[in-house]
């Protein structure tokens, strides 16, 4: 249980540390991120209060996903209407989070009072964002076990469509999303049928890693889209191991879309490895706190007593 609770928090960690980065427009490149927190005094010395620290919508759309998979549905159609309603519920509070645009124009396009089609939105040919990546882990935290593996799909693609209902959820443009991931696989030398750890290059310093995800990116900034936010974060897990200062480096203190990466890379690290490689200060006074502990504590639950 306390690896769930880490997990919904580390990922808010995450995100409160690497939104910082977006919102402050010099705040570009991740070598002058990662020297102004040494300036300041390194991690150890942070404290994530809401004020100084706010979270972005990231953390609020997970906890929103979070708390209808901890509701008591009798199916799965059940859930996705609890989604909706949650998501229309807290969709005023984004354009203060500067949210992905994405998210904002999914949520509107939801439709909480009609019963058949409350989920069902529009596909959009041109859609982009990363927001259907960075409120999804809690999904997976939901259906662990491996006989729940379908339903952890199914309720991840409806889930993600639902406000990026755009190409590389469908099976034709599905060879994108397949191509990109096979391409980093193979950089990395990752094979499923091999037991060897990831290569990474010898010169891997903030200045080639910020290349490096923008080669990943398909606009050109790191962590934009749903296929290269997850492939950094998982990047930066690999490379860091349980060094929780390093996966900071690498998935919160980078020029691209660090507050996505960093939701998805901190609540990785804490299904991982718990809290007790994390300074204090980081999640002590972290905004919705308690919120995040009692749905990872509920998620724990229900996942293990689920019959």
């Amino acid at each position: 249980m306390e690896k769930f609770k880490a997990a919904m928090l580390l990922g808010s960690v995450g995100d409160a540390l690497g939104y910082r980065n977006v919102c402050k427009e010099n705040s570009t490149v991740g070598v002058k991120i990662q020297e102004e927190l040494q300036r300041s005094g390194g991690l150890d010395h942070l404290v994530l209060s809401p004020a100084e620290w706010p979270v972005s919508d990231n953390t609020i759309m997970h906890i929103a996903t979070a708390e209808a998979l901890t509701t008591d549905y009798w199916c799965l159609d059940d859930l996705y209407r609890e989604m909706v309603r949650c998501y229309v519920e807290i969709v005023e509070k984004l354009p203060e989070r500067r949210p992905d645009p994405a998210t904002i124009e999914g949520c509107a396009q939801l439709k909480p009072n009609n019963y058949l089609l409350a989920w069902h939105t529009p596909f959009n040919e041109k859609g982009s964002g990363f927001g259907a990546a960075t409120k999804a882990m809690c999904i997976g935290l939901r259906y662990w076990k491996p006989e729940r593996l379908e339903t952890l799909i199914e309720v991840s693609v409806e889930c993600g469509r639902m406000t990026h209902n755009h190409p590389t959820e469908y099976q034709e443009h599905w060879f994108y999303f397949e191509a990109k991931w096979q391409f980093y696989l193979e950089e990395r030398k990752i094979s499923k049928d091999s037991e060897s750890k990831a290569i990474f290059p010898d010169n891997y310093d903030a200045e080639e890693r910020e290349k490096t995800y923008r080669k990943w990116s398909s606009e050109g900034r790191g962590g934009r889209r749903g296929h290269d936010a997850p492939m950094i974060a998982y990047d930066a897990l690999l490379a860091a191991g349980n060094s929780w200062t390093e996966l900071c480096h690498r998935a919160m203190f980078h020029g691209g879309e660090s507050a996505a990466t960093g939701t998805i890379a901190g609540c990785l690290f804490g299904l991982l490895y718990g809290l007790d490689l994390v300074p204090k200060g980081l999640y002590q006074d972290l905004e919705d706190k308690e919120k995040l502990e009692d749905l990872g504590a509920a998620l724990y639950r229900l996942s293990t007593e689920e019959k």
